[in-house]
């Protein structure tokens, strides 16, 4: 979450999407916005011949598409390193595709989710996320291999129907948004439909970038071993208290299906390919490269650790309600409690200095509102308003705090509120308060860090290292690939999270 250019953008009282009462609790667990951002292929353009790093005007279509990536996966992720050696993948990727004629700008994306993919005019896009999980060069190969065959194979060609998938999209969020329980059923429903639009067309260009890779030289078992982690991290994602709270996450598995059976392929399709001593893995060197990269949230959207969020840039923090599981999003810090029937959503607005905070509460932005419950407080020397508000379903707390120029609002969604319930919501509002200069600079991003392993090291020990509030040890097997039950041998090499 970022306020000026740091993530959120602040929504002034009375303008932008209205939010009912029936629709809140799901709204609190969804991106606010009154689109959503599609990310797709674009009619081919020409064959490109330029050099792959020199400077290309892209098609005015393939800008504002690039625009659009930037602006959902927080823009460009700067280090000329890392760059540079994955200028050097792609290129030897290019040397042995069937378009040696084509060439590709590669923009690493700072983000933490799991997402690669290209516009057809080029430009191949990966999430830093995603290099932290990849293990070597082969791996990470494999999957630029499998965007660039998209690029090939012109896959772009289908543009228009993911166009009117867009638009199914459009309506079933706006249907989310007015009816909690018809609309996520609709919404998954939508998200199967999307995830298996374009199957056949994922599992050829498996084949086509294994190929590619392996004439590269790299090993093309990479491909599959990949896979196989991906399927590890959304599973840790799918454990009880580890789901990610936005149903629209930008993840690779959004829009990649990664099934035992495309696995079962990928590996029928290195099979087929026999290379000296199995091709290049290039571990050494692909560890080297992202030594010191940050993993996790980046520090314009400020952090997680455990219930509580820090964002030492705009100097403020406070602690989620016990049990509550938190998700930082670009939009906004989101909560569920574990179990369900409680959520929290934490975001910033843009009210004039001149309204009174009551005023904003019944300002139009979302309804119901039980006008005998608005008050006006201060806690922690900061103005405050709440109030109450009553849907079907769920009710709601409603705090707007004022802090520096902006207004910061938590809304707080609850089957019941109780007065237990209430006093809880209350308690975790006063936690927000301003950090201390002594905070802000303790308060570091998490970084990769390459470490050897000792002869009495084990996997629990090491894990142990990683400075991560929970599951530490099913983290570090999933970002060093390593399956449940295998053991590291004395002198190799592995990743930690630290700060």
């Amino acid at each position: 979450m970022a306020v000026n250019g740091t993530s959120i953008r602040p929504q002034r009282p009375g303008r932008g999407c209205t939010v009912t009462c029936a629709g809140l609790a799901i709204a609190a667990l969804l991106l606010a916005g009154c689109s959503s951002v599609m990310l797709g292929p674009l009619p081919q353009p020409p064959p490109i011949n330029s050099a792959p790093q020199a400077k290309r005007q892209m098609p005015a279509a393939s800008e504002r598409e690039h625009q659009r990536i930037l602006a959902a996966y927080n823009g460009v992720y700067k280090d000329e390193r890392l760059e540079a050696s994955l200028h050097q993948t792609v290129a030897k990727l290019v040397a042995a595709s069937e378009r040696t004629d084509m060439s590709y700008d590669i923009i690493i994306l700072n983000s933490p989710s799991v997402n690669a993919f290209a516009l057809p005019s080029g430009q191949l896009y990966v999430t830093r996320g995603l290099i932290a999980l990849a293990n070597d060069t082969s791996e990470l190969a494999s999957v630029l291999a499998h965007e660039m065959s998209h690029v090939i194979a012109q896959h772009a060609a289908m543009r228009e129907d993911q166009v009117k998938q867009a638009a199914l999209v459009d309506r079933v969020v706006n249907d989310v948004l007015s009816d909690p329980e018809t609309g996520a059923l609709a919404l998954a429903k939508s998200k199967i439909r999307l995830a298996s639009f374009s199957r056949a067309q994922e599992f050829e260009a498996d084949g086509i970038g294994v190929g590619i890779a392996a004439r590269a030289g790299f090993d093309p078992h990479g491909a599959t071993r990949f896979l196989a982690s991906m399927g590890r991290n959304a599973e840790l994602r799918a454990a009880p208290g580890q789901t990610r709270i936005d149903p629209r996450s930008p993840d690779f598995l959004s829009s990649h299906p990664a099934t035992p059976e495309r696995i079962k392929n990928a590996e029928a399709s290195a099979r087929q390919f026999k290379l000296p001593d199995g091709g290049e893995r290039e571990r050494t060197a692909y560890l080297e490269s992202v030594e010191g990269m940050v993993y996790g949230e980046d520090p314009s959207e400020g952090y997680v650790r455990g219930r509580r969020f820090l964002h030492a840039k705009l100097g403020f923090t406070f602690l989620a309600p016990e049990g509550f599981v938190l998700d930082n999003t670009a939009q906004a810090v989101l909560g569920v409690k574990e179990g369900g029937g409680q959520a929290l959503r934490f975001d910033v607005v843009s009210v004039p200095a001149e309204m009174k905070l009551g005023e904003y509460l019944t300002s139009g932005w979302i309804e119901n509102i039980d006008s005998k419950s608005i008050s006006e407080l201060t806690i922690n020397g900061l103005p405050m308003a709440t109030a109450r508000a009553k849907g079907d379903q769920w009710s709601f707390r409603l705090y707007a705090v004022r802090f520096g120029s902006e207004v910061y609002r938590f809304i707080f969604a609850s089957k019941e509120l109780t007065k237990d319930v209430d006093r809880i919501f209350r308690e975790s509002v006063s936690t927000f308060r301003r950090m201390t200069l002594a905070e802000s600079q303790a308060t570091k991003p998490l970084r990769l860090k390459i470490v050897t392993v000792g002869p009495g090291d084990t996997v629990q020990k090491l894990a142990s290292r990683m400075a991560v509030s929970d599951r530490q040890l099913e983290r570090f097997r999933i970002i060093n690939g390593l399956a449940p039950g295998q053991r590291l041998p004395p002198g190799d090499h592995v990743k930690i999270a630290v700060e």
